[in-house]
């Protein structure tokens, strides 16, 4: 994955994601896809990016 992220959706998603842990029983790419519009590649990506942030310890860029 690109460090650079194009798409500002997939950051907010990211962030969404981040912040909460989860919290969609396992359908958070569903969820991203729907919430954001996001294709599947793009909620994907944001599920990755949300994972980076979690280990950098935080929920944001």
């Amino acid at each position: 994955m690109s460090d650079e992220i194009e798409n500002p959706k997939v950051l907010d998603a990211a962030r969404w994601i981040a912040e909460r842990h989860n919290d969609e029983g396992g359908r958070i790419i569903p969820a991203v896809r729907s919430r954001f519009s996001l294709t599947a590649g793009e909620a994907c990506q944001a599920r990755a990016l949300a994972d980076r942030f979690r280990q950098a310890g935080r929920a944001g860029a």
